[in-house]
């Protein structure tokens, strides 16, 4: 197993956003993560990438804990983030923000290699990479904010609302550059998502986050018939 949470328990000051939860990811597997706004969904991403503690509980990524080592170790032990509003660089130009991604790897010739590989994944950032990343359409910037991910070379991907007010041709390009990299590369994808649909159509299995407590999960397509996931985000 890559990652594993067991009885994780994270907030903010005296609130707790998440309680005893559990939640694997195999290596090579796309699972994705939905719920309602205010679940808790975002604080555990940012609890595995150490950027909000983990009051209780375990994180391990390839059988080493992880709960409690600084964002930067944990990037460096494989694991790459794609937050909630991109939060790219905006005054950096697209070339700059990549190379930030790759700014923990020592091999130049691996990450002139990887820039040509996002380049042909999404060929506008090419066309723009001496074009400051504030100047981008919304849709560039997640591509842009991807991109800078993928840099790193990570084990594991954390995407955040990754088709948050996005035209529907942008994020059929999206998912299928994570499908891709999946494939390609057998990079681990953990997504929450807020089309639950396209997530679980996307991934082979989920987990449902209530009020920061996991109430259901199995299979993606177990998830896609249960009657209470389809009454409450995938419209009846």
């Amino acid at each position: 197993m890559l990652l594993s949470l067991r009885g994780v328990e994270a907030g903010y000051g005296p609130v707790a956003a998440l309680r005893g939860v559990d939640l694997t990811v195999g290596q090579g597997e796309i699972v994705t993560l939905i719920g309602a706004n205010g679940a808790g969904k975002s604080t555990l991403l940012l609890a595995i990438s150490g950027l909000v503690a983990a009051r209780r509980g375990e994180i391990v990524l390839a059988g080493q804990r992880i709960d409690g080592l600084p964002p930067h170790r944990i990037v460096g032990l494989g694991i790459s983030q794609v937050p909630e509003g991109r939060r790219i660089f905006p005054q950096l130009t697209v070339r700059e923000n990549l190379e930030l991604g790759a700014f923990l790897r020592r091999d130049r010739q691996g990450v002139r290699a990887d820039l040509d590989y996002v380049f042909s994944f999404f060929p506008i950032l090419a066309e723009r990479r001496r074009q400051d990343g504030g100047t981008l359409s919304g849709g560039e910037q997640q591509m842009l904010a991807i991109a800078r991910a993928i840099m790193a070379r990570p084990r594991l991907l954390l995407l955040d609302e990754p088709s948050l007010g996005l035209a529907p041709i942008v994020i059929r390009q999206i998912f299928s550059v994570v499908r891709q990299i999946n494939q390609e590369q057998g990079v681990s994808v953990l997504l929450v998502e807020q089309n639950a649909n396209l997530a679980l159509k996307t991934a082979s299995r989920g987990y449902v986050l209530e009020n920061g407590e996991m109430v259901l999960s199995g299979s993606a397509g177990e998830l896609l018939h249960n009657d209470q996931v389809r009454l409450a985000y995938l419209g009846g």
